[in-house]
């Protein structure tokens, strides 16, 4: 290998090729276009009757001995629970809903509908070369929607409701010489009368007008109505100099039915001599 560098001729038989400029690459190029119009409406009407006799007595005892030697758990409950319930009653729901909705609207925009959507586009860049980006999605939604939901109800109700409850627990976990006692004593005498009528009524009218409709097309300017009326005109003119061009054929037809007659003439003198 030599020392020596490069010499002056083989330098200049050396060539290079520019790096092209650097740029910057667009990996997702989104264009979204969303036109949303909503008309929503819900009327609720709910009425609710209720009548209720409620009766919960609940007792509960607990005991535990945990990693305890020589220990007692006596757990003991007693409940005495009489209950007497008596509804006389009526519980009555009444509800009544009319309701009147109106969604037709005018559309904005041109008058003529517009042309159907093509829903958006996808396109893939040139992987090759990076130009342009990787992935073109072009999204388009046009959304017109009429939402009426009138609602309504009626709930009536008449209950008795008793629950009594009694619970006992007593546990020994990992004890040695110990005592776990759970009594429960529950005595419950529960005497329920419903008497009643429950009555729930709904009624509901409603109207509900939906629809878009467009515009309607506007009057003609004074401007495009004196266009309209010169272009018209030039129809007219034309179609009479069509005319005039009809009756000079006219006249030189005239013209040659004369020659004809001259002729006829000349043929009656020589007839004479």
């Amino acid at each position: 290998m030599s020392d020596h560098g490069l010499t002056a001729e083989e330098l200049l038989a050396e060539s290079a090729t520019a790096l092209p400029d650097k740029e910057v690459v667009s990996i997702l190029d989104l264009n979204v276009d969303v036109d949303v119009f909503i008309d929503a409406a819900s009327p609720i009407d709910l009425a609710a009757a209720a009548q209720l006799n409620v009766a919960a007595p609940i007792d509960a005892a607990a005991g535990a001995n945990v990693l305890s030697s020589g220990s007692t758990a006596i757990g003991q409950v007693e409940q005495h629970a009489p209950i007497v319930q008596s509804l006389d009653a009526t519980a009555t729901a009444y509800g009544e809903q009319i309701s009147f909705i109106d969604q037709a609207d005018e559309a904005d925009g041109d008058p003529a509908p517009p042309p159907p959507d093509d829903g958006g586009t996808v396109e893939v860049g040139d992987l090759a070369t990076l130009e342009g980006p990787l992935l073109n999605v072009n999204v388009n939604v046009d959304l017109d929607t009429d939402l009426a939901a009138p609602i309504n109800g009626a709930v009536a109700a008449n209950a008795n409701v008793a629950a009594p409850i009694a619970a006992s627990v007593a546990a020994n976990v990992a004890s040695t010489d110990s005592i776990a006692n759970a009594i429960s004593n529950q005595d419950a005498s529960i005497t329920q009368t419903l008497t009643g009528a429950a009555t729930a009524t709904s009624l509901q009218d409603s109207t509900i007008g939906q629809g878009t409709t467009q515009p309607a097309e506007p009057a003609p300017t004074a401007t495009e109505a004196a266009s309209v009326s010169t272009s018209t005109s030039g129809d007219s003119g034309s179609a009479s100099g069509d005319s005039g061009g009809a009756s000079g054929d006219s006249g030189s037809a005239s013209g040659d039915s004369g020659s004809a007659s001259g002729g006829s003439g000349d043929g009656s003198g020589g007839s004479g001599t």
